[in-house]
């Protein structure tokens, strides 16, 4: 049986470095980046996809919001 560590128990999470919506890169000012409601996946999204309120899945989970 496995000890359970910080390691096992909450996965590290990698930064998200596209946009989920539309995959350009986020290296422009007024990206945001935040953890899945559902699974705490960091999840990024492009100021044109926040501003147009495009809907954006969880590449982890498959949560989907606005």
């Amino acid at each position: 049986m496995e000890v359970p560590t910080k390691e096992n128990i909450m996965p590290r999470k990698e930064k998200a470095t596209i946009c989920v919506s539309c995959g350009v890169n986020l290296i422009e000012r007024g990206y945001a980046r935040f953890p899945c409601p559902q699974c705490g996946n960091e999840i990024g999204r492009c100021t044109a996809c926040r501003h147009q309120s495009n809907l954006y899945k969880c590449p982890g989970c498959g949560f989907e919001g606005p």
